[in-house]
């Protein structure tokens, strides 16, 4: 981990954002292959890639019944209580997200409504291997099941074994999941927006993967939706000389250790912090399963960028636009009202990450890689759908025709003219 001086950050910050480029030929390559593979060859393909990619020759795909009474048992009870703990706040915060239909009646003769409608059938996708988090699974479904959405596919990576890990299902469970297959990757991807013989098409798309699976979703996007092309995670801290060292050094480690291309990121005014918490880190990383990921991270991506204020600061925070936030300093309350780009803010020392992470109730699929732009985190909204109705009487028309006729002549497209006039006998036909 490095300490940068304000006056080349941004050196660090193209370094930071060019890591999230999906534009990589060999990727590029295999995912095309892979996509039209599945088009072509439905579960036969997956089965292949299956073996191929995780060692299994799978019979079927689908995780049945006994399966997952089986990941129940084998699940413990304290954790089923946990999951369902969460569940409920993440239920209780979404449902606030909820839409409804609306008309406007502009004259007696004239409504004009918004109709909100559910998608019938979403896939979330799942990561396996390192990254198999039942929290991603309550995540992604139960904003599905709120909007709405009548079946929710879910698959995800096998264990070596063929199983799937207990705690992911028993959150599938937990979440109202429909089906789960046992299949990942771009294949995965391609499974769900074009269909097989076992994996029905589904209508958008939503959960995290590798670069292979992201890519896959930014490919078949148009064929059907897909939430946000999420690059690797990152954690960006703002402190002042007044924040805690141990929490930012444990808060950063955190981060760090989801992958070698996590970004762990601390802005500071007051120099000396900088010191303090590297030593922290050096000495909490003694007590890390993950050590070695967490130091590859924090080697390439890792940062403490120094500034002279905390305004200076709070332009660096809006520059990267973090996927997670966290603000600690003296009064986070005033501070984060300066914040135009993040995912998700977490203020003051007692609201680390991790529990936005897994209980809270905000939604902690965020965007990534500056996105925050101009994207929100995963919600209600991205599993409904909105129509237009329009409603004229041959009185309102009447009123109305003259301007849409101008209108239509202006764009020199006559034939939408003539659609008003010829209902007035204006036309001569």
């Amino acid at each position: 981990m490095r300490i940068i001086d304000i006056s080349k950050e941004k050196d660090f910050l193209n370094k930071l954002f060019d890591r999230s480029k999906l534009e990589m030929d060999e990727v590029n390559k295999k995912v095309d292959k892979i996509i039209w593979d599945v088009k072509q060859n439905g579960d036969k393909a997956l089965k292949e890639y299956t073996k191929e990619y995780d060692g299994l020759m799978l019979e079927n795909l689908l995780v049945s019944k006994e399966e997952m009474e089986e990941a129940i048992k084998n699940t413990s009870r304290d954790l089923l209580e946990d999951l369902t703990k969460a569940k409920e706040n993440i239920m209780k915060f979404h449902k606030k997200q909820l839409r409804n239909s609306y008309s406007l009646y502009e004259e007696e003769d004239i409504i004009l409504s918004q109709l909100i409608r559910p998608l019938e059938r979403v896939g979330i996708y799942i990561p396996g291997g390192k990254a198999a988090y039942p929290s991603t699974v309550l995540m992604n479904a139960i904003p599905a099941k709120i909007a709405g959405v009548k079946e929710i596919v879910m698959i995800t990576p096998p264990c070596p074994d063929g199983s799937i890990k207990p705690s992911i299902l028993a959150a599938a469970s937990i979440a109202g999941v429909d089906k789960i297959y046992k299949v990942g990757g771009a294949q995965g991807i391609a499974a769900l927006a074009f269909g097989t013989e076992s994996i029905p098409k589904v209508d958008k798309i939503t959960g995290p993967g590798n670069i292979y699976v992201a890519m896959a979703k930014k490919k078949v996007s148009g064929y059907v939706g897909i939430d946000m092309i999420a690059g690797p995670s990152e954690i960006l801290i703002i402190a002042d000389k007044w924040a805690n060292p141990k929490y930012i050094a444990a808060d950063l480690i955190s981060q760090a250790e989801h992958d070698e291309m996590a970004a762990a990121i601390l802005v500071t005014d007051w120099e000396p912090m900088a010191y303090k918490v590297m030593e922290e880190i050096e000495v909490q990383l003694q007590t890390i399963d993950r050590k070695e990921i967490v130091k590859k991270s924090l080697e390439n991506y890792g940062a403490i960028i120094v500034t002279s204020c905390m305004a200076e600061s709070m332009d660096v925070v809006n520059a990267i636009g973090p996927e997670h936030l966290e603000i600690l300093t003296r009064d986070p309350f005033e501070v984060y009202k300066g914040v135009k780009n993040a995912g998700a803010i977490f203020l003051g020392e007692y609201s680390p990450e991790a529990v936005g992470d897994y209980f809270a109730g905000p939604n902690h699929t965020l965007p990534t890689s500056s996105t925050s732009r101009f994207s929100s985190p995963l919600g209600v909204d991205d599993f409904i759908k909105k129509t237009s109705l329009i409603y004229y009487s041959k009185t309102a028309l009447e009123r109305s025709k003259n301007s849409i006729v101008r209108i239509a002549e202006e764009e020199g497209l006559t034939g939408h003219a003539n659609s008003i006039r010829v209902r007035f006998g204006e036309v001569e036909l």
